[in-house]
């Protein structure tokens, strides 16, 4: 495919019904070329049910929980612009992860997780190496104290998505799904956010559960055909400085 439209998308899957048959389910992360190409298709093959991943599902919850928030913006601009700083010096151990613009969502766990070790870290005061400046220390990263509040915030709504992702991995898509989830979010987070959240996300797979039919157990992530372009991807990196999709 040179371009991609709902309506190619559905041609594709057309095509691809002749060879498979009708399929049961038609996995996607609901970008809009692929919604409406889907959405086509089920049309015209009621027996065929479209599945939101849910990686992509809470990395788009996420989007929308921080893209607004300021403090989450200047807290990522801030670790990009610490990695530069440390990079290449005594500090380097306490560069904060790269973040990748495209997927950047999806690393919300990684940087967040980073800024809750450095407000340890900061805590413990005396415990750095003896050859590390504790000015310099300071200057590179004393400024991730200043979120201690808004990191366990965050740091809750990552707990929370990751708990939906992992159950949906691992049990499917069914209809007493929810149910079972509901046990786990119990204990989850006790900021009001973060119960929004899990309310938000435990009517989600509620809704994707009702896809399902009695004893029925559909797939609800794409990771394991994800993990075969991050290998290819992470092969690629070391070759090329365009990007795999270029």
């Amino acid at each position: 495919m040179t371009q991609s439209n709902g309506e190619i998308v559905y041609q594709q899957l057309e095509e691809a019904r002749k060879q498979t048959g009708v399929p049961r389910e038609i996995l996607s992360d609901q970008g809009s070329d692929l919604h409406k190409g889907i959405r086509q298709f089920c049309q015209t093959h009621p027996e065929t049910s479209a599945i939101y991943d849910i990686k992509h599902k809470v990395a788009t919850v996420l989007k929308r929980e921080l893209g607004a928030e300021r403090a989450w913006q200047e807290f990522a601009t801030q670790a990009t612009q610490t990695i530069a700083r440390v990079q290449q010096t005594a500090l380097a151990a306490l560069a904060p992860p790269g973040q990748r613009r495209k997927a950047r969502y999806m690393n919300v766990a990684e940087l967040g997780g980073w800024g809750g070790r450095i407000v340890q870290y900061l805590d413990e005061a005396g415990s750095q190496p003896p050859d590390w400046d504790p000015l310099r220390v300071e200057q590179a990263v004393g400024w991730v104290w200043q979120y201690r509040q808004e990191l366990e915030q965050w740091r809750q709504l990552v707990e929370v998505g990751t708990l939906v992702e992992q159950f949906v991995k691992t049990h499917g898509v069914t209809r007493g799904g929810a149910q079972q989830l509901q046990q786990r979010l119990v204990e989850t987070g006790t900021l009001p956010r973060t119960q929004q959240l899990s309310a938000e996300l435990l009517q989600f797979v509620m809704a994707e559960g009702a896809k399902a039919k009695v004893g029925e157990r559909l797939v609800g992530s794409s990771e394991v055909i994800e993990s075969i372009f991050g290998k290819w991807k992470r092969l690629e990196g070391d070759h090329a400085r365009r990007g795999l999709t270029g």
